[in-house]
């Protein structure tokens, strides 16, 4: 309230943080598995960290009784935050502590100049590592802070993010990620396909019906964990 509204008995109108913008979290079944895949498979890795906040789709503001300051990335990871339900991101609620992570799957309808915008306003606002995915052309462009602005790494083989443990293997057609634990990144469906698999080579194997190419294909299921 400032001294003129006070002085006139004025209450100024109350600041609305919209908690959504109408849009569809994903434009199309691609984008939304991929935004998917990431988010629950960040939760199961930080499940027994009660100081991590992990979200997906979610409007983030940096800034307070400034609610045009805005942006809902794909997926993000707060680290220093408890976990729980909220509306948005508020940060002056929330220790004054911005996202540590932000993951942004690409569709057809991102345009260049968006995402540089996109970009530009994580960079100003604190994030420390950026991912930016795209599932048609399975490139991923990836930005870490270093002395206040972002540099690209160039080298992706192997990389593993500084903060979330994890890596990224530019496999065909789509990437892979693997946890801190090397175990893939996967949805439950595939899991239990794995599963599956593995116990039918596991019972081959035993009878010594197994091929050398199914040997091989077992000793890979039984080094990465389910």
């Amino acid at each position: 309230m400032t001294p003129l509204t006070a002085a006139l008995g004025v209450t100024p109108p109350e600041i609305v943080y919209p908690s959504s913008d109408g849009k569809p979290m994903a434009e199309n079944t691609k984008q939304g598995r991929w935004i998917t895949l990431l988010y629950s498979n960040l939760c199961s890795v930080f499940h027994d960290r009660n100081d991590v906040f992990v979200a997906l789709d979610n409007f983030w503001y940096p800034v307070e009784n400034e609610p045009d300051i805005v942006y809902a990335p794909d997926v993000y990871v707060v680290f220093g935050r408890p976990k729980g339900d909220r509306s948005s991101y508020k940060q002056w609620l929330e220790g004054d502590i911005p996202l540590t992570v932000v993951f942004e799957i690409l569709s057809p309808a991102n345009t260049r100049t968006e995402m540089d915008k996109k970009f530009l306003f994580y960079e100003e606002y604190g994030v420390e590592e950026y991912y930016v995915y795209d599932p048609d052309t399975n490139k991923l462009d990836i930005r870490i802070r270093g002395k206040g602005i972002h540099y690209r790494v160039n080298n992706i083989k192997g990389f593993r993010s500084p903060r979330l443990g994890i890596r990224f293997e530019m496999t065909k057609p789509e990437m892979t990620v693997y946890g801190p634990d090397g175990m893939r990144f996967g949805t439950l469906g595939e899991q239990k396909q794995d599963r599956k698999r593995l116990a039918e080579l596991s019972r081959k194997a035993r009878r010594g019906q197994a091929t050398l190419e199914e040997i091989a294909e077992l000793e890979r299921l039984e080094d990465e964990p389910l």
